[in-house]
């Protein structure tokens, strides 16, 4: 039976925290299919000192950004669908819209697991939070219906001990702390809500080499003044909510996101 990851998120480099383990790990498995969709190019991000790229072009630039990335990690798509919506806009364009998009997405691949973001958007990103809530809803769309596949919808998003050590990180070495409540800033959620924590350790090195791709976005996704090894240390877990089927009570934490899957 094949394996097959959904990655559905609205900007390049959206991935790069939740996922870059996991398909490191399967990446050699003849089974295993990786699709992603990008709701936008990323082109009303920052654009880092010494990166050649304008405001006009920086929409092309970060789409090659993410396809050096995954090449850095040693495993591209085999299906990257752009959608080309106007970063920061998603909104405005709407869930509805957004859901259709995605189930007819869903509903050509049929991939046993679908993930986004949480519906905090991890950061409060108002377009996080439009493809989490419309990719959400496009997973239980599909699912309605006949067919195989999505057997299991996750949301990326960060437990609040992790969180809590990486704030006490920041203030040891006299930097500015997240504000959960700004929109922008990393926020936890409760532990409890978790039911993934996979161990990336093994991976580490392959997703430090893809995260470094992004390079227009690196004061804002990774900081330069750390060490590699401090880098990897962040880069040693992935956790994710499932978000369906409902958590049992009482349900161990597995360890990879197909992990107990027919």
């Amino acid at each position: 039976m094949g394996r097959t990851l959904a990655i559905v998120v609205a900007h390049p480099d959206d991935e790069s925290y939740s996922t870059y383990g996991t398909v490191a790990r399967h990446s050699e498995d003849p089974a295993f299919r990786l699709v992603v969709l990008h709701a936008t190019d990323g082109e009303g991000g920052q654009i880092a000192d010494g990166v050649p790229a304008t405001p006009e072009t920086l929409g092309a630039w970060r789409r090659q950004e993410d396809d050096n990335a995954w090449r850095a990690l040693g495993r591209m798509p085999d299906r990257h669908d752009w959608l080309g919506l106007p970063d920061g806009g998603l909104h405005a364009v709407g869930v509805d819209v957004l859901r259709e998009t995605i189930a007819a997405f869903l509903r050509e691949e049929r991939p046993d697991v679908v993930c986004t973001l949480g519906s905090d958007g991890v950061t409060g990103h108002p377009d996080h939070i439009a493809m989490s809530a419309a990719t959400t809803e496009a997973f239980h769309l599909v699912r309605s219906e006949p067919g195989p596949g999505l057997q299991r919808l996750l949301h990326g998003g960060i437990p609040q001990s992790f969180f809590e050590r990486g704030q006490q990180w920041l203030r040891e070495r006299g930097k500015p702390v997240w504000e959960p409540t700004t929109t922008y800033h990393l926020r936890g959620a409760p532990d409890e809500l978790f039911g993934i924590r996979t161990d990336s350790r093994p991976f580490a090195d392959r997703a430090l080499a893809a995260i470094k791709e992004h390079r227009s976005q690196r004061q804002v996704i990774y900081d330069p003044e750390g060490t590699d090894e401090e880098w990897k240390k962040v880069l040693s877990r992935e956790t994710w909510i499932i978000a369906w089927p409902p958590k049992a009570p009482g349900q161990p934490m597995l360890a990879d996101v197909f992990e107990g899957l027919e």
